[in-house]
Parts: structure tokens; C-alpha cells; sequence
């Protein structure tokens, strides 16, 4: 369960039960029975990013590109990834926010893949893991840190289900 590792050994042992019971799948299900939605795409993603940004985060830095990346590994990196990068052109330094979202992630709820968009979305405004950032989370999505738990729950149960 390295997914739940920051959470108390309580938590742990009743999702072990559920798991060993054979339903966590079942209780994510009740949570969010409508799976499907139509952020599939790089375009959709985009569309769903800028949307929260313009609600949100309208003074923030601009976002030249969101997508989802196949390269982004769960068990290795992150869910997603904030970049900045700086280029040279010239006598002008030129700056890009991209966000990369773990591909696999296209099959999550839309809750919890919006959840994994605000979070990448706080990082314009605060870069580091802060009370600030975890306000701006919240701000922008109340439920946050009820969707982050499920999200751990979520890739909990496709590891289980895969092995």
C-alpha cells in the first residue's frame, strides 16, 4: 500500500480489510459511480486546466501546454508535473508553465483527475508542499483532501486488481 504510506496504521488496517474482503472496489464504485468522462485528450485536459485557472488563479502565469504523458511512471514520480522552463531567445528570457499529467490517470473519476489538475495548478502560485499551497487547494477545490485520500484509495485498488 505505498500509495497510503503517510496515513495512520488505523487507516491502513481498514483498507487492508477492504481490500482482503474484496471490497475497495466496490466502495470507490458507490463514491463515484460516473467513471466516464470526456477528458480522454490533451485538448480536453487543456480545456478543463484553463478553466479552473481562469476561475481561480486569473493573475497567475500563463500555461503554454497541459497534457497527458505516457512517460510519467505512478510507482516512480509523481501523478503530474509542474514545469517551468526558461529559454534564451536572444537578448529575452522567455518562461513556459507546462502541466504533465501521468497518462494513466485518463481512466480515473473526473473528481480525482480534477483533484490531480488543482494540484498542479497550485504549483504556479506556490511551488512547495506549504500551508499556502494546501490553502490554495482547497480554495479552489473544498473537498480537496477528502479527493486526494479517494485518489490513494483509487491507485490502491488498480494495484491490487493488477496483481
Amino acid at each position: 500500500m505505498q500509495y497510503l504510506q503517510g496515513y495512520s496504521q488505523d487507516i491502513r488496517d481498514k483498507v487492508s480489510t477492504l481490500i482482503q474482503a474484496g471490497k475497495l472496489g466496490q466502495v470507490l464504485k458507490q463514491r463515484y459511480p460516473q467513471s466516464e468522462h470526456n477528458i480522454r485528450n490533451d485538448k480536453a485536459l487543456y480545456q478543463l486546466a484553463m478553466s479552473l485557472k481562469q476561475r481561480y488563479l486569473k493573475k497567475s502565469a500563463p500555461l503554454a501546454k497541459v497534457v497527458f504523458d505516457d512517460k510519467i511512471s505512478l510507482q516512480h514520480q509523481a501523478l503530474g508535473l509542474h514545469t517551468y522552463i526558461s529559454r534564451k531567445q536572444g537578448n529575452k528570457l522567455k518562461a513556459k508553465n507546462e502541466i504533465r499529467i501521468a497518462a494513466k490517470l485518463k481512466q480515473l473519476p473526473e473528481p480525482l483527475l480534477t483533484m490531480v489538475v488543482v494540484h498542479e495548478l497550485a504549483h504556479l502560485k506556490e511551488k512547495d508542499h506549504n500551508k499556502a499551497f494546501y490553502q490554495l487547494c482547497t480554495y479552489m477545490e473544498p473537498d480537496y483532501f477528502q479527493l486526494e485520500f479517494d485518489l490513494r484509495l483509487y491507485l490502491t485498488w488498480l494495484e491490487v486488481e493488477s496483481n
